[in-house]
């Protein structure tokens, strides 16, 4: 790399640095700013002048300072040791430099991602004289309890083995030499604004079992697929993640704090390693990676740690994991974009986001998808998107680029979470463009009538919606009995089914199982007593029918006691109304 002159600083604006005599430096390249190194990222380039957001806090900057390049981009650390660990935007670790600093990080401090010192059992799956491909497999470490750590060549490194070696490694020591002498070590790194690349990408096909029943049974999100949650303050996008961050059934879990308030991301740091994995039930946080950069962190971190997190997503998908990445929320990321757009002087978009909004969006949602890794293995990546539009106004610009990218909208209701409805998601506005594709797969695998059951009760819900202008004009009992029947079982749907408490020990998580079950008992409850109706029984006794209660206390039974309690309710309802 050639240098003109010696790069120094000449103006400081925020997060901001420009500096001249850069010439010979590449855009995204990673340099260090200052006597204390700040980091920072080249973001424009004008000839020998260079524009740099900077990672860390800048004050104390002054012009003249000087800038050193490193000649790479922004790059992260990818091999064993990343389970369980806190990372910032920039992937330092914050545990580590907790013990080292205190609770505050200084400027310019420089930390490994992955600790040098702690030794892996290192297994060779090749032997000496096979081919290596690009990013194929050379071995494995048991990383946790229930995630067996694939060690993966660079996807830029191919070669014939000529030493591989078996034993207890740090992850820079080298375990496997090709025979151009290139060798491998249990870690490498990889830039995290370029996707890792695969061999081929299919359709996603299969649901991400969340557990909770608006979303398993109303708006279903495939593996490998994309969502948006957007909502007001209060509304529950936070707690919505976090259920899914503990719940679903990926196999790794990377979840970014981008940008929220500390107490927060506090309660993520407190919580997630207490809690038990429902799977292996080992702690949670053996198949977690927590990425936090809160709202008081420097701006122009936030887009590096979304980057991050989606990098280190992609890597366990590349091993033949089921991953899911948990955004929280891309709204501060668009903040710190249109602050650093308009430090650049930028022609600003609508509401002063940068015109490059929505592509921005969109690079970062493509990175999801099921696919066929280089190793030859089959993973996904879903990406889980908060939004956080100003007074719940879904039509500002980073809810509608937002929705033209995410196939699955979980949009939550003010309304609804005031009337302690939760999840607050409003089954009148969501969608899921995956529902289509997977009902093969939840009639085939759960239920036979899955689908039409839940197309039946969302048909209920939006004909009580109907009904609802004709209830506030004149009272529900100058409805048929037909329509106050109707408003009875959706009431049913909307409490005993929809509303999900996550505090509770038991309702907190719903299996598909339960879930169809409980779908079948109301819908066949609205079925027998619409007959009775027909037969001429009366609707105040249809409807205060003591089964109603019974139904009620569905969801608070354990899954162990669920299947005999059903059969009888079932019974009891087809045997009530003759």
């Amino acid at each position: 790399m050639f240098m003109s002159n010696n790069p120094k600083i000449t103006r400081v604006t925020g997060p901001l640095v420009e500096a001249d005599g850069m010439s010979g430096v590449k855009m995204h390249e990673v340099v260090y700013v200052g006597a204390e190194r700040l980091i920072g990222e080249v973001i424009k380039l004008m000839g020998d002048k260079a524009s740099i957001q900077v990672y860390e806090e800048t004050s104390g900057l002054m012009p003249g300072a000087r800038v050193e390049p490193s000649g790479k981009p922004l790059m992260v650390e990818l091999g064993p040791g990343l389970l369980s660990s806190i990372y910032d935007g920039i992937q330092r670790p914050l545990d580590l430099i907790s013990s080292i600093e205190g609770d505050f990080i200084s400027a310019g401090i420089s930390v490994n991602a992955l600790d040098r010192k702690k030794k892996w059992r290192f297994n060779p799956v090749l032997k000496e004289g096979d081919e290596l491909t690009a990013g194929g497999i050379i071995g494995t470490v048991q990383e946790s309890k229930t995630i067996e750590h694939k060690i993966l060549a660079p996807p830029t490194i191919s070669g014939k083995v000529k030493t591989i070696l078996e034993g207890d490694f740090t992850v820079d020591e080298t375990v496997c030499i090709l025979e151009d002498k290139t060798e491998l070590t249990l870690m490498h790194e990889w830039p995290v604004k370029t996707p890792r690349p695969v061999k081929s990408k299919y359709d996603p096909s299969e649901p991400m079992m969340t557990g909770q029943r608006v979303i398993d049974g109303f708006f279903p999100i495939a593996k490998g697929g994309t969502a948006t949650i957007p909502g007001p303050f209060g509304a529950g996008k936070t707690v919505t993640q976090h259920q899914l961050a503990k719940w679903s059934d990926a196999d790794v879990i990377v979840y970014v704090g981008c940008g929220e308030r500390g107490n927060e991301m506090a309660q993520v740091l407190l919580e997630f390693p207490e809690l038990e994995d429902p799977k292996h039930g080992q702690p949670l946080m053996q198949r977690t990676i927590l990425i936090a950069n809160t709202s008081n962190m420097p701006v122009a971190a936030r887009e590096a740690s979304v980057y991050t997190g989606v990098t280190i997503a992609e890597y366990y998908r590349d091993q033949g994991y089921n991953t899911a990445l948990m955004a929280d929320s891309t709204s501060r990321w668009a903040e710190a974009l249109r602050e650093i757009s308009s430090r650049l002087e930028e022609m600003p978009g609508e509401e002063g986001y940068p015109a490059y909004l929505g592509s921005r969006l969109a690079q970062f949602y493509e990175r999801s998808g099921k696919v066929k890794a280089l190793a030859g293995v089959e993973g996904s990546t879903t990406i889980i998107g908060a939004v956080s539009p100003p007074g719940g106004d879904f039509s500002e610009p980073v809810t509608q680029n937002t929705l033209r990218i995410a196939r699955v909208f979980w949009a939550l209701d003010a309304r609804l979470a005031d009337r302690r409805h939760f999840p607050a998601i409003d089954w009148l506005k969501s969608y899921s463009l995956y529902k289509g594709s997977l009902d093969s797969w939840f009639n085939e695998n759960v239920g036979e009538d899955y689908s039409l059951q839940a197309r039946q009760a969302q048909g209920i819900l939006q004909r009580e919606n109907e009904l609802m202008e004709i209830v506030q004009l004149v009272g529900a009992d100058a409805l048929p009995p037909s329509d106050r029947l109707l408003m009875e079982t959706a009431r049913m749907i909307r409490e005993d089914f929809l509303q999900q408490n996550s505090f509770h020990e038991v309702d907190t998580y719903c299996s598909l199982e339960k879930l169809y079950w409980m779908m079948k008992i109301i819908l066949e409850f609205d079925r027998q007593a619409m007959l009775a109706l027909e037969e001429g029984a009366r609707i105040e006794d249809v409807t205060s029918n003591p089964l109603a209660g019974e139904i009620a206390k569905m969801k608070y039974v354990v899954e162990e006691d669920f299947k005999p309690v059903r059969e009888k309710l079932y019974s009891k309802i087809q045997e009530c109304f003759k």
